[in-house]
């Protein structure tokens, strides 16, 4: 554990946090009463832990090691009940975490079905919620159709970083896993397998700490192909989302230049050997980008390349947004895509924007873009 990362307690294993107790010359034990503090009841200092002794609180505060939770600097609401939420961290970065309640029905952020769900608690207007998560402070990918892809990369989040999100929203909104039915999407600003071994850590805290099932997170890659495999062999993992959005290598090159390390052929050779747990599935996503990539054609090629995958498809008509060079295509467009995938035996889904408002639906994600401050 180096001096850097024991400066904040968000995002150390519970072996992490025990040494920490120990090398305080406290009895072991009270490393389960930190990870229990941190993770599954979220508090915000080290001062609210009441199960630790006030010697060693004042151990923590005399070596300036604080929970290390972001900073909310601004929140913009949707008229559809999304929050875009700018996270500030301690060393003046920001990045953008969403939040996203779903009804009774519907179509939820990850492109699973969402469904009436049994003791809802009284009064509250979602049966559950998904939160999108940032990997990086802007992103190094960059895809043509997305507003991250303006800003480049500045660096990549820390374990805690990327769990501080999830905890600072769960705090905000006062919603507590897993009683309360929580989504996560590693879908926000970033791409995640650039960032992997902090992203990986992320995910066993949250499963193992704030208590979210790996069968409720989902990851979306570009295409780092060599991290496909990688991502198989973990023990504990979200479900895989590869963002396809072309359905040729020409035509994929152009809007993501990633294409040209990473082809077509070697994506879709590391999505069928990517071993699918019983009842999963592989998602596709793609963005349909007006008479670019959305033709009868298109979705033609589409069926043949992902044909005898354990797949389904989420496709997501543009976000707009300003420096995009690209348009939103007519629902009839959606729609005719749809069909020729679902006739191809495809399960394929619509997925309906969310915050597309107030720039927070999928690749709107870009803290420059200021509104009304909710």
């Amino acid at each position: 554990m180096n001096e850097a990362a024991a400066k904040t307690l968000l995002g150390l294993s519970l072996q992490e946090l025990t040494s920490m107790a120990e090398e305080c010359a406290q009895p072991s034990y009270r490393g389960q009463q930190l990870f229990d503090a941190v993770y599954r009841k979220r508090v915000e200092s080290a001062e609210q832990i009441s199960t630790l002794p006030q010697d060693f609180r004042a151990q923590l505060r005399q070596k300036e090691i604080s929970v290390g939770l972001p900073n909310i600097e601004k929140q913009f609401v949707s008229s559809d009940g999304t929050v875009r939420y700018l996270m500030g961290f301690a060393d003046g970065q920001s990045v953008e975490t969403v939040w996203m309640p779903e009804g009774d029905g519907g179509e939820s952020g990850d492109g699973s079905e969402a469904g009436n769900e049994s003791g809802r608690e009284a009064g509250r207007p979602w049966s559950r919620a998904t939160i999108c998560v940032s990997s990086q402070v802007g992103c190094a990918v960059d895809c043509q159709f997305c507003l991250t892809a303006l800003l480049g990369v500045k660096r990549n989040l820390t374990a805690g970083e990327i769990v501080g999100q999830i905890a600072a929203v769960l705090n905000q909104q006062k919603v507590h896993p897993p009683q309360d039915r929580i989504n996560i999407v590693f879908m926000g600003m970033g791409e995640p397998f650039l960032n992997y071994d902090n992203f990986v850590k992320a995910c066993r805290l949250l499963i193992e700490g704030v208590g979210i099932p790996e069968s409720r997170m989902t990851v979306s890659t570009a295409g780092i192909v060599p991290r496909i495999p990688d991502l198989g062999a973990e023990p504990l993992r979200p479900k895989l989302a590869i963002s396809l959005n072309a359905s040729n290598d020409e035509l994929r090159t152009r809007l993501m230049p990633l294409n040209r390390k990473w082809n077509l052929q070697k994506l879709i050779s590391a999505a069928r050997d990517f071993p699918l747990r019983t009842r999963e599935r592989l998602t596709f996503e793609y963005v349909l980008l007006d008479e670019v990539n959305d033709s009868p054609q298109n979705a033609r090629e589409l069926a043949e390349l992902i044909r005898g995958i354990r797949a389904k498809v989420n496709l997501i008509a543009l976000n707009p947004g300003p420096g995009i060079a690209f348009r939103t295509p007519a629902e009839e467009r959606v729609l005719q895509f749809q069909k020729i995938l679902v006739d191809a035996g495809i399960p394929t889904y619509i997925r309906r924007p969310r915050g597309r408002d107030i720039y927070a639906a999928c690749g709107q994600l870009k803290h420059t873009v200021e509104l009304t401050v909710a």
